[in-house]
């Protein structure tokens, strides 16, 4: 069963996919859009959904550092809510808190280009908060 993880942005989101063992997160892409235009989010993610046979969905929740709801979260909690309502699968959040910082600190060291860093920042924050979910989960079958 493989799990896609989101990270969603105002007008990208990075994708990645889980393999079938769901040990491993892999980034796919980022997917560009127009501000809140959740219709066209909705379709090419029902698409993957399809394509891949995904069940569960996992998205970053992107709180404020004190644990509060951000603006930014209560977007990803109704995104969240249309995918649900159209494509019938499991939705599972993950506190996204610093990811992205983490995402571009291991870029600046390995010395990736600004241009090149833009490019896979977002599908690189997808890949760590789908790791850390699928990572959850096998500690807890595990444990």
């Amino acid at each position: 069963m493989r799990i896609l993880g989101l990270d969603v942005g105002s007008r990208t989101i990075g994708i990645a996919l889980s393999d079938s063992l769901g040990i491993i997160a892999q980034g796919i892409e980022t997917f560009r859009y127009k501000e809140d235009d959740f219709e066209a989010v909705i379709e090419h993610l029902d698409n993957l959904i399809r394509k891949y046979e995904i069940k569960t969905v996992v998205m970053g929740l992107p709180l404020h550092m004190n644990g509060d709801v951000s603006e930014s979260a209560l977007r990803v909690q109704e995104l969240a809510s249309e995918l649900k309502d159209n494509s019938n699968v499991k939705i599972e959040f993950i506190d996204e808190r610093l990811t992205t910082v983490q995402v571009t600190r291991t870029l600046l060291e390995a010395d990736v280009s600004r241009k090149k860093r833009k490019a896979v920042v977002d599908k690189m924050a997808a890949v760590v908060i789908l790791q850390t979910y699928l990572d959850l989960k096998g500690g807890q079958k595990n444990g």
